[in-house]
């Protein structure tokens, strides 16, 4: 093996350790009802009271951070440099670059996407609230159920 494949075999192997790294820091943070973060734990939480008026399947799109087009940019780059000779290697490194941030953008984007419900509730008081929350319970039209609410964060529980 050259010098050269082998500095390219190892800046591959770094550079897909960092991007492991990088993405494992990305998950994205539930919505459940069920789920509390550490912060919202041994805080007085306000309870409300009503009955789901409707319920409806919903897509949550996550955030993204542009890790997925940075990942794949860097990764097609690597490889289409690969490709050719002299210029022809330079093209191929910058078409890579290219066709891997696409794809890249593209995973990050359908990976951060999962399934909710917006459930509207009738209040004990009146009022009609919609809440948006991960779809991993099941709620009725007729149901009653609570509203946990503190500092600005709100799920529906029964």
């Amino acid at each position: 093996m050259s010098k050269t494949q082998h500095l390219t075999l190892r800046t591959m192997a770094v550079t897909t350790a960092l991007l492991a790294a990088t993405l494992a820091g990305c998950a994205t943070q539930s919505t459940s009802g069920a789920v509390y973060r550490e912060g919202e734990t041994r805080r007085a939480q306000m309870i409300e009271q009503g009955v789901v008026e409707s319920v409806r399947n919903v897509t949550i799109q996550g955030d993204t951070n542009n890790v997925g087009t940075l990942a794949g940019g860097v990764l097609g780059g690597m490889a289409g440099s690969n490709i050719g000779g002299g210029s022809g290697r330079a093209a191929g490194a910058i078409l890579g670059a290219v066709a891997g941030g696409i794809a890249g953008q593209a995973v990050e984007r359908n990976a951060s996407n999962r399934a909710g419900l917006e459930i509207t509730v009738r209040m004990d008081n009146g009022t009609l609230r919609a809440y948006v929350q991960d779809a991993d319970e099941q709620f009725r039209p007729g149901e009653r159920v609570r509203i946990v609410s503190s500092g600005g964060v709100a799920r529906v529980t029964r």
